[in-house]
């Protein structure tokens, strides 16, 4: 059998500021938001620009370097995968979230520091269920 690749790098802003939480066993998950922009010219010659906004998560101690280090604005390096969730709200009506769980994190815009999160291989902790 043949292995696929979910392999997510990204260069953007936080949107907010990370919001950092623990699941009901105690593991830190942080969540944030990242603006990307790319911009052209068309063939008219009118430059365009799009903005693409991510969501991040980073769990364990990755999740708190990033609460502890990013902040609205901050310019950062995400290295992660993609990650789909779903659940059911109350009414019953089936929400679904694309996510990128972050596996590395590096400070951009002022002291150059990299962060990495040791490999989840062993244990499939990412996949544990948040309240968000």
């Amino acid at each position: 059998m043949t292995r696929g690749l979910n392999k997510v790098m990204i260069i953007g802003n936080l949107g907010r500021d990370p919001e950092m939480r623990y699941t009901p066993s105690g593991k830190p998950v942080t969540s944030f938001s990242v603006a990307t922009s790319r911009s052209w010219t068309t063939t008219d010659g009118e430059r365009r620009e799009a903005t693409e906004w991510f969501n991040v998560v980073a769990w364990r101690d990755l999740a708190e370097i990033c609460n502890q280090y990013l902040s609205k604005g901050s310019k950062v390096y995400i290295e992660g995968r993609l990650q789909t969730r779903s659940w059911e709200s109350p009414d019953g009506q089936k929400h679904f979230r694309t996510e990128i769980v972050a596996d590395e994190m590096i400070v951009l815009d002022h002291r150059r520091e990299s962060y990495s999160e040791p490999s989840a291989d062993d244990d499939d902790e990412d996949s544990e269920e948040f309240p968000f």
